[in-house]
């Protein structure tokens, strides 16, 4: 016996089959994508995709609004998802069923694809993004249950499946999407930042490594020019002194250094003679 389904749903408490909700902003445009897909390549099948990129555009951007408010600018999230669209349209096969489910997750990928991979602060690998958020939707559901402690990692990893250590990479990255700001002052009443508490590169080590290359070329020197250096620059004697010392003018101490810095230069292919024939 047939029945009058269609009488049975406007009964007062009939259970009725809820069905999807149409958005105003998805076009009736099946015949189009028909006509679209058996096109070949050209003027007519770019000027179809624009008109139909037009049609769809009003729903990208409402799906890119799901996504306001976390970091990224509301017209930049639009023309990622105009984007997705973009590729929604030209992937799509009007064979395979209505455009709006094929296009809303190509569209929200296309915008999560933004969030991975541009706007961490620390870029991680795509493996430690997923258990960060794997260990954060199950940190979530295990802390809203009522009377529930803070999970441990233990509880976290049998409500997950994986194993401890995955839960703990997955909580390093929590504190990976964003980094402080280098003027931030982190626990601190003392009007310190972090930018105070980081160390700056030591001149000496660059001394270190000059005088290392310069060593080897200095110990060739004849015994007077290795004596001028010496109490030139690791006694700080000038130069009326040291040719008092060693019985020379000033002009000649002051020619010797000019020439032995040049030679120990040369040898070391670095640094310069001027400092070597600097009057006092």
């Amino acid at each position: 016996m047939l029945t009058d389904r269609s009488a049975q749903a406007g009964r007062p408490g009939t259970r009725r089959r809820s069905r999807r909700r149409r958005h105003d902003d998805a076009p009736d445009t099946h015949q189009a994508f028909t006509r679209l897909h058996g096109l070949a390549p050209g003027p007519e099948h770019d000027a179809l995709c624009e008109e139909l990129f037009e049609a769809w555009l009003p729903m990208a951007h409402r799906i890119a609004g799901r996504y306001h408010g976390k970091g990224e600018a509301l017209e930049d999230l639009q023309q990622i998802a105009a984007l997705g669209l973009l590729k929604a349209i030209k992937g799509y096969d009007p064979r395979r069923g209505p455009f709006e489910p094929y296009a809303v997750p190509t569209i929200s990928g296309e915008i999560r694809r933004h969030f991975r991979d541009h706007t961490w602060d620390v870029h991680v690998p795509r493996r430690i993004q997923d258990l960060r958020n794997t260990v954060r939707v199950a940190h979530r559901e295990l802390s809203q249950r009522p009377g529930s402690p803070e999970p441990t990692i233990r509880q976290l990893a049998r409500h997950t499946g994986l194993s401890e250590q995955d839960v703990q990479e997955g909580q390093q990255a929590l504190s990976s999407y964003s980094a402080l700001s280098l003027d931030a002052e982190p626990d601190r009443e003392d009007g310190v930042s972090l930018a105070d508490t980081l160390g700056t590169p030591d001149p000496s080590y660059d001394l270190v490594v000059d005088r290392l290359a310069a060593g080897s070329s200095i110990r060739h020197l004849p015994l007077r020019e290795r004596t001028i250096l010496y109490l030139r620059f690791f006694e700080g004697q000038t130069q009326s002194r040291i040719a008092e010392e060693i019985g020379v003018s000033q002009m000649q101490v002051c020619r010797i250094l000019a020439q032995t810095c040049s030679r120990v230069r040369e040898e070391v292919a670095g640094g310069g003679d001027e400092q070597c024939c600097r009057t006092d």
